[in-house]
């Protein structure tokens, strides 16, 4: 498993003293319980900057690997390594563009330099750990051009990417000045997996956009590609893609949900509410959310349907993220600027439209905000799958919870037919379906609800796992490409 991030984050508090903490995010959610049952080698930057390949892996040893049923192996980048590679070409060229915000991306050369550098010492650091039939599974768009690293290495081990984020349209996509580049390091990969029909579709036409000659086979959620131009190296003619969205552990969120550690925390939670309607949003800052949409979307609820005011509340939650980057500095001024006149326009005695909250949660009382809240509002402007989404499904065990969902999340493909779908963009029709959600029957709240649970039941995260090792021909002899 090869990811920017370990699952683990490490901190030095000491000349010999060392401090782990569990790292945040969807990806490492979903492939945590996945490692655990499965055991493997999962390479990937423990989060800090500046120190030795050997100091990370004895402090890796002590603290993880000696009692984990897999193994932490670290790549080593210094604090110049991360402004370029993580916080420049990741963060301020692929995560913009490829979530339509073209006109935030900044090209920097410099950024491409440190991002190909990157890519390469996580492509010395995998050939140093792995053995000849190991399958190397690579994630995400921080590691673009790993496959094509460790091809360069002699390295020609079974190799598959996914993608976690969407795909765009060929005429955004064609607008990053080293396109031609990228699509020529995806076709070192024997297979790619992406989040939705749509993000496999826009690559296709990536494909077809740079070569003359592109046949392609559909096989149920796969195609198989055949390249017939010239010039390119005999293992990138061929290409496997798929549509494999990602899941959660839903065993685990249903328990954690049901623990008493959560039952505590809703306990003290609804006592504060005092018998209002709760609606939940939970999202990280980022301008991909459109959390000012949602506010605004608010705005307009309460100001269509007056009789909602005193009735409802949202309890919006952002979790840190990217402060460093001065876009979403900018966002989180905008969204407290939004809350303090929504708040100041609405407010009443006794009741506040928007709980505002800037903070990170603890696992435990994540879900315990899950069920107490009578709303979830997931409106992300662009999402590749948005797995809070699938976390409220889950942790809503009495099945009494309305999702209202973006429809250009991820998500939508799965859940749409019982999610409340919205345009993020319209916020008077997000308005109309916050009303909706309100006054909507107890038993259609459950039935909605509880075909979401057993569609994401059904699929789970290592259910994702098997489909994807399978598409990807990881369980058959590994195939020299010479």
């Amino acid at each position: 498993m090869v990811s920017n991030r370990l699952p683990v984050s490490l901190e030095r508090t000491g000349d010999d003293t060392w401090r782990t903490h569990p790292a945040a995010g969807g990806l490492v959610s979903a492939l945590d319980p996945v490692m655990r049952r499965r055991g493997g080698v999962w390479v990937g930057w423990p989060g800090i900057a500046d120190e030795t390949t050997d100091t990370l892996r004895d402090v890796l040893d002590t603290h993880h690997n000696a009692d984990s049923a897999y193994r932490l192996e670290p790549v080593a980048l210094t604090a110049q390594d991360i402004a370029g590679f993580y916080e420049g070409f990741s963060n301020e060229v692929i995560w913009p563009l490829f979530h339509n915000r073209f006109t935030a991306c900044r090209f920097e050369p410099e950024y491409w330099q440190v991002y190909q550098q990157v890519n390469r010492e996580f492509a010395r650091r995998i050939n140093e750990v792995a053995r000849a039939d190991d399958f190397i599974w690579v994630h995400d768009y921080h590691l673009v051009n790993v496959a094509d690293e460790l091809r360069a290495l002699g390295l020609y081990n079974r190799s598959s990417f996914f993608q976690h984020i969407p795909f765009p349209t060929a005429d955004i996509f064609c607008n990053l000045p080293w396109w031609r580049e990228i699509v020529y390091a995806l076709l070192s990969y024997d297979f790619i997996g992406l989040q939705t029909v749509t993000d496999r579709v826009n690559l296709l036409d990536v494909l077809t956009t740079l070569f003359d000659h592109v046949e392609t086979t559909a096989d149920d959620d796969c195609v198989d590609v055949e390249i017939g131009d010239a010039g390119l190296e005999p293992h990138q003619h061929r290409l496997r893609i798929g549509t494999l969205p990602i899941s959660i552990d839903y065993d685990h969120i249903a328990e954690l949900a049901g623990s008493r550690r959560t039952a505590e925390y809703i306990e003290r939670f609804r006592e504060g509410w005092h018998g209002r309607t709760v609606m939940l949003g939970v999202d990280r800052l980022d301008y991909t959310k459109g959390l000012p949409e949602k506010l605004e979307a608010f705005r307009e609820a309460l100001t269509r349907y007056p009789e909602l005011r005193t009735r409802i509340s949202l309890q919006q939650h952002v979790i840190p993220s990217r402060q460093q980057v001065p876009q979403y500095a900018e966002q989180k001024e905008q969204i407290e600027r939004l809350v303090g006149e929504i708040n100041g326009e609405f407010t009443e005695s006794g009741w506040v439209p928007i709980h505002y909250i800037f903070h990170s949660m603890e696992p435990a009382e994540l879900m315990a905000h899950y069920q107490v809240a009578d709303i979830a509002l997931v409106t992300p402007l662009k999402d590749g799958m948005n797995l809070v989404a699938k976390e409220y499904c889950a942790a809503t065990r009495d099945n009494n919870g309305v999702l209202i969902l973006s429809e250009f999340a991820g998500a939508a493909a799965e859940l749409g037919d019982h999610a409340l779908l919205v345009n993020p963009h319209d916020v008077i029709a997000t308005a109309e379906r916050i009303h909706e959600a309100y006054y909507m029957d107890r038993a259609e709240r459950q039935s909605r609800m509880q075909a979401m649970r057993e569609i994401i039941q059904a699929h789970n995260a290592f259910d994702w796992v098997e489909d994807f090792l399978r598409a990807a021909g990881a369980n058959s002899t590994n195939l020299q490409k010479q």
